[in-house]
């Protein structure tokens, strides 16, 4: 089988490179592939199968499963999908980023499946990370920004950018009032749904200055342990959980919790298409919004130059924010997270669809944030990332009677 692996960068043209082999209109490496049957799995075409069951009550990929595709976790998907795709005669499939939002455990599991199948069906391999690569493949190519297929032997490891950003971060214009060294206080915390245990006997303290990493597989609760610790859970009343110094439902409001958080997830800008400035975003932390709606003072504006300085991207102040690569713009929102100095800082998937070198800058600036201020971090990811120096971790373990939690 001629398998092939094609590394892309965040900005890499792989959509025009992905619909020329599916409507048979590749040339030169892919040009045989106009005479073959072939389909992909993708993001968007998973969420193609989850419209049909939701909209249209049509069952294709899921047909004989009682389980619905969207309450499925992101590698139960996958191999439902590949499954039925196998099941329609194809002869090529095309797996863009197949690893993306996957726990360790699933990641494996999928990577054996495709070596299973690797004698029946051709793979072509879109990956942004190094480290998912598939060993059974040797054809190995790069696609540059404009398209171009480069042939390569061996592919080089990226360098951890570690020295990257070199200015200080800048102190906030007013710290957040706060004497209590415990930010975050869960005891013997449980979470059910429907009679069915996510969370269960859950003892967790976060203090100052803290720099946790939260990890466990897909569907292990960790959406749900976050939703506790913003105070966005109603589940939380009535247990012992203590944010900021107030037991949940002790009369706090959700907007006091939020101004002591900074929170930053890939879907807060997903969907994101307003016409701001990389400046105004960056100033727009300080008032919780996402974009800036007034007039920004002097001492605001002076305060996003020195934060620009520190991500070293000064001549972009100007540019549009949406108009930014992907990378550029996650350590933008980080920035933007961290401007007022929170008392915790919430990284929810951060480096999720991120290449090597963008995932390596992002950790260079969590890292620096981490020992350069007295905010308290929490990195959530699927991945070990490179370099993320955590002091601790909290995992979460899946168990019959719901996931229990283990300090590493």
């Amino acid at each position: 089988m001629q398998h092939c692996t094609i590394y892309v960068n965040n900005t890499s043209e792989t959509s025009s490179l992905i619909n020329n082999i599916l409507e048979k209109r590749a040339t030169a490496v892919f040009e045989r592939f106009n005479s073959l049957k072939g389909s992909i799995i993708s993001k968007n075409k998973i969420d193609e199968f989850i419209t049909e069951e939701e909209r249209h009550e049509i069952k294709t990929a899921t047909k004989g499963h009682v389980q619905s595709l969207k309450s499925m976790s992101s590698g139960e998907q996958k191999k439902i999908v590949l499954k039925h795709l196998l099941s329609t005669n194809l002869e090529y499939i095309i797996l863009d980023n197949p690893f993306d939002n996957l726990d360790i455990k699933s990641k494996e599991q999928l990577k054996i499946t495709l070596e299973e199948l690797a004698s029946e069906i051709t793979f072509i391999l879109l990956i942004s990370r190094k480290s998912d690569a598939l060993g059974f493949i040797k054809n190995q190519y790069t696609l540059n920004e404009n398209g171009k297929l480069s042939e390569i032997e061996e592919i080089k490891q990226s360098t951890f950018k570690e020295d990257y950003f070199q200015f200080k971060i800048p102190a906030p214009l007013e710290e957040i009032e706060y004497s209590d060294e415990i930010l975050i206080h869960l005891k013997n915390i449980n979470v059910s749904y429907d009679k069915r245990p996510i969370i269960t006997n859950i003892n967790w303290t976060i203090k100052k200055g803290e720099f946790w990493q939260l990890k466990g597989a897909n569907g292990s609760g960790k959406t749900t342990l976050l939703s506790m610790i913003t105070g966005e859970n109603s589940k939380g009343y009535g247990q012992d959980l203590y944010l900021f110094g107030k037991k949940k439902g002790s009369g706090e409001s959700i907007w006091d919790i939020k101004k002591k958080i900074g929170y930053y997830s890939p879907t807060l800008t997903n969907n994101f298409y307003g016409e701001h400035t990389v400046q105004h975003m960056l100033i727009s932390g300080l008032n919780d919004s996402i974009g800036l709606y007034k007039y920004p003072t002097e001492i605001q504006i002076s305060l996003s130059q020195e934060w620009l300085k520190v991500l070293n991207i000064e001549h972009l102040k100007n540019k549009v924010f949406i108009e930014l690569p992907i990378g550029l713009q996650r350590l933008i929102m980080v920035a933007r997270a961290m401007i007022k100095h929170p008392l915790l800082l919430i990284l929810d998937e951060p480096t999720e669809n991120l290449d090597d070198d963008s995932a390596s800058l992002f950790v260079a600036l969590t890292n620096k944030i981490a020992s350069e201020s007295n905010t308290a971090i929490l990195f959530v990811s699927h991945r070990d990332e490179p370099g993320l120096l955590p002091k601790n971790i909290f995992e979460l373990n899946k168990t019959e009677n719901g996931s229990i939690g283990n300090i590493i």
